[in-house]
């Protein structure tokens, strides 16, 4: 049995190698999907091993890529300093504890492959909201809610339990009551959706 850090969220795994690629291979359309754009400040929130840090980076003024697992993190920061790129802050750090590890509000929260094992949804939710800048947006991408078995990478199911799996809905009525409004969600082929969210400001 894999042994995982303290408050490691279930099923949240970092998959095998050539895993992302297969599924994802150009990652930054799912960035353009859920709308991070040029020059923004953004965190990568439970960022992994940086498949999409990276493509952040190579886009955003600055990024915050926190993750609970300092092994993963050890190799996004080796894939960003490949790529030439600085502009990358790495924090080892639970997820709920984002508001210590953000010292400014930023424009743009990512969140991917990871909501669906979040034992206090509301809790994480709100904790994003407080490091967020008016009006800045916090993007979830989630598997859809279907029969793992056929989710198939590389020719074998893949992603959470089916019974982790949620439903844009649900995923929505998580999350707005911390002080979000929901703009949109978005297809992002083959297996995943966005559920993007703007920050309330009374």
């Amino acid at each position: 049995m894999t042994e995982h850090p303290s408050g490691f969220f279930e099923a949240t795994e970092m998959p095998t190698t050539g895993w992302w690629e297969a599924l994802w291979p150009d990652p930054a359309r799912v960035l353009d999907a859920v709308g991070i754009t040029n020059g923004i400040d953004v965190v990568d929130l439970c960022s992994g091993d940086g498949w999409f840090t990276l493509a952040i980076a190579q886009r955003a003024r600055s990024v915050i890529a926190i993750d609970i697992d300092k092994q993963l993190l050890d190799v996004s920061r080796a894939r960003l300093m490949e790529n030439g790129l600085t502009n990358c802050t790495f924090v080892t750090g639970d997820a709920y504890d984002i508001r210590q590890h953000v010292s400014q509000s930023v424009n743009f929260v990512f969140l991917a492959n990871a909501f669906h094992g979040v034992p206090d949804r509301l809790r994480l939710a709100c904790a994003v909201h407080d490091v967020l800048k008016s009006r800045g947006h916090f993007a979830v991408v989630n598997w859809y809610p279907r029969d793992r078995e056929k989710s198939k990478v590389l020719g074998e199911p893949r992603g959470p339990p089916t019974e982790l799996r949620m439903s844009p809905d649900i995923t929505i009525k998580a999350i707005e009551p911390s002080g979000f409004t929901a703009l949109q969600v978005v297809d992002v082929p083959p297996y995943h959706y966005g559920a993007v969210f703007e920050r309330c400001d009374s």
